[in-house]
């Protein structure tokens, strides 16, 4: 059989580890494709994209919007929270209001967390980090407040640290919808069949790992920063669902509506439609 290899980029936390288990540890059939992990930061992935660097990536739903004429989107695979989603946190108590006189690390200006607490503040002071630096630099003082995402939105507290505002709440409140954050895009010059092929690993692969999840969230827990096996599940639950195995009609809108909003509030070049690959 003839092999051919895919690069495949996701990000170093446990949801994405727990997604792409079956894919990248032998645990299907790939039908000759062999799978190239690259595991880097969502920023860095995201800014790979703008490159077509990667055949197939995790991408914040923030940066499809520059990679759209590259990259088309997958029905599986998306992280959507219900009612959770990037935390805003301090070392003190705090109002939201407060947050626009204040100076927020942040994880990187292509995520979807960076986007949506732009629509919600407009206007704030930030720097970029690491995303598992930001913790630290709220409690050191380097910061006033932190966009947290991964982990860091579970393991806070051990720190001392205080939230301000889920923006997967606020967006519930104000939309009615999930929080769109991650998706996984497949460059199109891979050509009709191959994406195809791709496309149906993706979805095995996360259908196995549900059907396997004690043994996919063993192998998930090689990123799980300062969690237990306990919480790295608790992690995995809250954004790998029924909708990651397909993002359905409800994640549609989810991100049209993102987008929409964002391209509006003058955050994204151009408006944006949504091509997924069959």
């Amino acid at each position: 059989m003839e092999t051919k290899t895919i690069t495949l980029g996701h990000s170093p936390d446990p949801d994405d580890a727990f997604m792409f288990y079956a894919l990248t540890q032998g645990k299907l059939d790939t039908d000759g494709l062999v799978f190239e992990e690259v595991v880097e930061g969502i920023e860095q992935l995201n800014r790979r994209a703008l490159e077509g660097e990667l055949a197939v990536t995790a991408l914040s739903v923030h940066a499809y919007a520059h990679v759209a004429d590259r990259y088309a989107l997958m029905a599986s695979g998306g992280s959507f929270g219900d009612r959770v989603g990037p935390l805003v946190v301090a070392r003190r108590p705090m109002q939201v209001g407060e947050l626009a006189d204040s100076r927020i690390a942040v994880p990187g200006t292509m995520t979807s967390a960076y986007l949506l607490l732009k629509l919600l503040l407009t206007n704030f002071r930030f720097e970029v980090l690491p995303f598992d630096q930001i913790p630290d630099a709220v409690v050191r003082g380097e910061v006033d407040a932190g966009l947290l995402i991964h982990e860091g939105q579970l393991t806070y507290r051990k720190l001392g640290l205080h939230p301000v505002v889920d923006l997967g709440e606020w967006w519930h409140a104000d939309t009615g919808l999930p929080v769109p954050l991650g998706v996984n895009g497949i460059r199109k010059d891979l050509g009709q069949e191959l994406m195809r092929r791709v496309v149906v690993l993706l979805n095995r692969s996360i259908q196995h790992a549900l059907s396997h999840r004690a043994e996919a969230v063993a192998y998930a827990m090689r990123y799980a920063r300062g969690m237990d096996a306990t919480m790295t599940d608790r992690f995995v639950g809250m954004y790998v669902n029924n909708r990651t195995v397909d993002m359905g009609e409800t994640g549609r809108a989810a991100m049209a509506r993102l987008l929409t909003r964002g391209y509006h509030a003058g955050l994204l070049p151009r408006p944006v439609q949504l091509e997924f690959a069959q």
